[in-house]
């Protein structure tokens, strides 16, 4: 901070909050859902661009340091932005190497609509323990999980709750998971004292979670049909090649995570398999998404990988529910939520480099004074500046 610059106020730090919440709870009544498109990210540029003049007008920040700061706040979240670029590649290339409706078409053949909910949630938390990453086990296992769920008529809300539910609570309770080493280094304390006290609230949040989904499940009115399974399976097996080999690439994902492979490579590592196995097993898929003729497979093969890793590719088949599952978007279907993250950090970065978050996150800690209020003005903190 610049030595004529003053220490903002709780009314300088609020200003640009309040703007900001304003102007995305109109936001968000005229655009809903499709404010990720583009208007949130308007929403989040436009405040900092408040939270700027306050900065430089009411107490004297110049613009380079305010740019530093954007600098310093987008870079630290460059590591999610790789990870949610490979996560698209990765879907896009086990779509076409057949790894994705692999996984539907066995889930399909072991799991009934009684138990898929408990079953999502169960086997999201175990990989998510495994690996130490939520994200890594929503890109891998959640997709195969969306897409049985969909088979079996669940609504995308209820399979997304199921898989998110259980890979945030293997992500919390891991030793391998990069905040729940974090939180402990930063309080003072050591790892696994840390994992037992969170024990204590988590245990029992996803124990309520799983009887929750025991009892949806038991009374869901899915829309699918035992018949609906099986015309889904044949076209799968129709279309693609399902076999065994093709689960070597998510085995090879899951070590590299349990071997405390960072994300980002080993996320790489997943998504260059996935091509090199539809190069090997799927010729036909490759040629379609291709779509040329009188050339070699080899240009085949690159341009479909290609196509795979970076775009929209889509699979038709002459069933409209496997349609539905067959369409991967790759890197660019991340790029409206990489975006959303950039203009946030645009904002955070110039509010914290004023020392206008340190004011607000000061004014929450005046007020606590017990360990019951330390606790709910955390939480509280944590909720409302997310």
């Amino acid at each position: 901070m610049q030595e004529k610059a003053k220490t903002p106020t709780i009314l300088d730090a609020l200003i640009p909050l309040i703007f900001l919440i304003v102007l995305l709870v109109f936001n968000i009544q005229i655009f809903g859902t499709d404010g990720l498109s583009g208007s949130n990210q308007i929403v989040l540029i436009l405040s900092a661009a408040v939270a700027g003049l306050v900065a430089v007008y009411r107490l004297g920040f110049h613009w380079e340091t305010l740019q530093d700061g954007i600098v310093k706040s987008i870079s630290s979240a460059m590591s999610s932005i790789l990870i949610l670029f490979l996560i698209g590649a990765l879907a896009g290339t086990w779509l076409l190497s057949g790894i994705v409706p692999a996984m539907i078409y066995y889930g399909l053949q072991v799991l009934s609509p009684g138990i898929f909910l408990i079953a999502a949630c169960v086997v999201s938390a175990i990989v998510s323990i495994s690996t130490g990453s939520s994200w890594t086990t929503v890109a891998t296992v959640g997709v195969a999980l969306l897409g049985i769920g969909k088979a079996l008529g669940f609504d995308e809300g209820i399979i997304a709750g199921a898989i998110i539910s259980g890979a945030y609570f293997g992500d919390k309770m891991s030793p391998l998971s990069d905040t729940t080493n974090l939180a402990p280094a930063m309080a003072g304390t050591d790892l696994f004292t840390h994992i037992r006290h969170m024990a204590k609230t988590t245990i029992p949040s996803i124990t309520i979670t799983i009887i929750l989904f025991v009892i949806i499940g038991v009374n869901y009115e899915v829309s699918g049909s035992v018949e609906d399974v099986k015309a889904i399976s044949a076209v799968i097996l129709e279309k693609f090649n399902i076999t065994g080999w093709l689960f070597i690439v998510p085995a090879v994902v899951l070590v590299l995570i349990i071997r405390k492979v960072p994300a980002i490579p080993a996320l790489l590592i997943g998504a260059l398999l996935g091509g090199v196995f539809a190069v090997i097993f799927q010729p036909q898929i490759i040629a379609t998404i291709a779509n040329e003729t009188g050339v070699s497979y080899t240009y085949l093969s690159f341009k479909a990988v290609m196509m795979a890793l970076y775009g929209e590719i889509s699979i038709l088949t002459s069933n409209d529910i496997v349609n539905e599952l067959l369409v991967t978007r790759g890197m660019g279907g991340m790029l409206n939520t990489i975006w959303l993250i950039v203009c946030a950090m645009v904002f955070g970065g110039i509010m914290e480099v004023t020392g206008m978050l340190q004011v607000l996150a000061e004014a929450v800690i005046r007020k606590v004074h017990k360990v019951g209020s330390l606790i709910a003005s955390t939480a509280a903190t944590c909720i409302f500046f997310n």
